[in-house]
């Protein structure tokens, strides 16, 4: 590994983790998906009281175990109520230092991976870089954010536009960087 990709690996995996922290800190593109509700005081004393562990709950859901009848059973009664999908933690951790390394490493292990992928390209030009780039973005984004869009009716734009944006911008600084 030259320096030239450890820069480039370093100095793309911070652009990424900065268009991030502006999306969902400064911009908050992602308000859609932290609306407020005056009754979360009770909703959450009911969660405390309902549930015994942390984890992500689907509702309504069957038990493990439960027959493919009674399953199709439950389906069907369902049609047409509520669902949700809850994330419960029993203690809000305000620590956000060792997210926020984890966060700057995967972005670094991905633009890292970007340019390799990069320098299997014959004479790279900054178009090419730029599109390849958000090729691989948009893989990510249609199989992660999009696909649970689909199934769980939320909304990614916003996961879109971080996705166009970041590999968008990564993908013009590795274009200028790599090809020096």
């Amino acid at each position: 590994m030259d320096k030239r990709m450890i820069i480039g690996t370093l100095v793309g995996g911070l652009i990424v983790f900065i268009w991030q922290f502006l999306s969902w800190a400064v911009i908050n593109i992602h308000i859609s998906e932290q609306k407020y509700t005056p009754n979360q005081e009770a909703i959450l004393q009911s969660l405390e009281s309902q549930l015994s562990e942390e984890g992500n709950y689907f509702m309504p859901s069957y038990p493990p175990g439960t027959s493919s009848d009674d399953q199709q059973k439950l389906i069907e009664a369902a049609a047409g109520k509520p669902w949700a999908q809850v994330t419960y933690h029993k203690a809000m951790n305000m620590s956000m230092s060792m997210n926020m390394l984890r966060g700057y490493l995967a972005d670094i292990v991905a633009v890292f991976m970007l340019i390799w992928l990069l320098g299997k390209i014959p004479e790279l030009t900054m178009g090419t870089s730029i599109m390849a780039s958000v090729a691989v973005g948009l893989i990510g984004y249609l199989t992660t954010e999009y696909s649970n869009a689909i199934w769980f009716e939320i909304n990614s734009m916003p996961y879109l536009i971080d996705t166009l944006v970041s590999w968008g911008i990564c993908g013009t600084w590795l274009g200028y960087w790599l090809r020096r």
